[in-house]
């Protein structure tokens, strides 16, 4: 057994789209080059001048990039220099998660199909490439699709999971609803009988939340939001509806959960309702922690069963790490036996990794 790291990214290129069909050319997002106008600055300080261009909105592309790794590991464009890049930093699996999407970029029912199908066959091919299984990924879903095409939705995924996806991918808001929505109910039965798990990313799929922090910090776009689907998913029972679904909450850090665990208790004692003693475990949830967090401090709330740990490889923000894993073997706060399953067992039995 070796590390696996929780949370690493890949950096959608033209690459991601060649999958689309050629009836589908029209819904292609475009790659826009600035020749003018005051420079966009990504979180490195350097000038960003590519964008997407995706139904009049435009995305910058390298915003979110790492210099500390390579663009043609970051970009999948050498799955061997990204396997290189692995084993010097002593990781044995990743589990992928996209970039572009972390934030909603989709209205169109239709260009939403295509743009799921090509970026997850571009996963399934970079899976086969490394081999089958040191490059697992997960999912990402048509949501607008799933009150009319649960179908479509069910066998998309079923295929994902057939070429090394590991779980499903959701952001902390979508398509206008919260989590605990039973507009998602579908997805939740699906996810339980295929056996993926339901992560929920740091990120943000509402127009409407995302634009009116527009020029806040991510802290409240982003991770608040996917705080708020952790506590609306317990306090609406919806893990006990769905008791073989798995769900991890991933890139927001592990300090928050104490907080929220009792806030959920009081809540349930006023409803006088029953708060399980180890509700993580009870509910089927893991949280990503990082090396940053009051481990000891986690682990007496969360218990030592429901940590995993990620690098954020490929981008440069407040939760990348890339040293992440060595700095948790080395941490002399926790027992090595918990530090092994916050680095090993847990993430391959949330994952579902053997």
């Amino acid at each position: 057994m070796g590390a696996i790291d929780a949370d690493a990214h890949v950096i959608e290129s033209p690459l991601t789209w060649r999958y689309f069909d050629e009836a589908e050319r029209a819904l292609m997002p475009r790659l826009m080059t600035q020749t003018f106008g005051s420079e966009f600055t990504g979180n490195e300080g350097a000038a960003v001048t590519e964008f997407w261009s995706i139904e009049n909105r435009s995305y910058p592309r390298d915003h979110n990039v790492g210099s500390n790794t390579s663009e043609e590991s970051r970009e999948m464009r050498s799955v061997q220099a990204r396997l290189a890049h692995m084993d010097a930093l002593d990781i044995e699996v990743q589990v992928l998660y996209p970039t572009l999407f972390l934030r909603p970029v989709i209205k169109e029912r239709d260009r939403e199909i295509a743009f799921c199908r090509s970026y997850n066959r571009w996963l399934g091919d970079i899976w086969k490439e490394g081999g089958g299984r040191r490059l697992r990924w997960v999912a990402k879903v048509p949501l607008l699709s799933l009150e009319t095409n649960p179908g479509m939705v069910r066998d998309g995924l079923a295929w994902a999971k057939d070429n090394g996806a590991c779980g499903i991918f959701l952001r902390g808001l979508e398509c206008e609803r919260a989590l605990g929505d039973p507009y998602f109910h579908p997805l939740w039965e699906i996810a339980g009988d295929l056996g993926l798990p339901i992560c929920v990313h740091s990120a943000n799929g509402s127009f409407l939340h995302h634009d009116f922090f527009a020029k806040d910090t991510s802290f409240t776009k982003f991770k608040l939001a996917v705080v708020g689907a952790f506590h609306t998913l317990v306090e609406k029972e919806v893990p006990s509806q769905f008791p073989k679904v798995r769900w991890g909450f991933v890139e927001v850090s592990a300090q928050w959960v104490p907080y929220v665990l009792n806030d959920l208790a009081d809540r349930f004692r006023r409803m006088g309702k029953p708060f399980p003693d180890s509700p993580l475990k009870a509910n089927n949830l893991w949280v990503a922690c990082e090396n940053t967090d009051d481990l000891p401090y986690v682990v007496s709330h969360a218990g030592e069963d429901q940590l995993m740990i990620g690098t954020d490889y490929g981008h440069h923000d407040p939760s990348t790490e890339l040293d992440a894993i060595r700095l948790l073997r080395g941490d002399a706060r926790l027992a090595p036996q918990v530090i092994d399953k916050i680095l090993e067992t847990n993430p391959r039995t949330f994952y579902g990794l053997t």
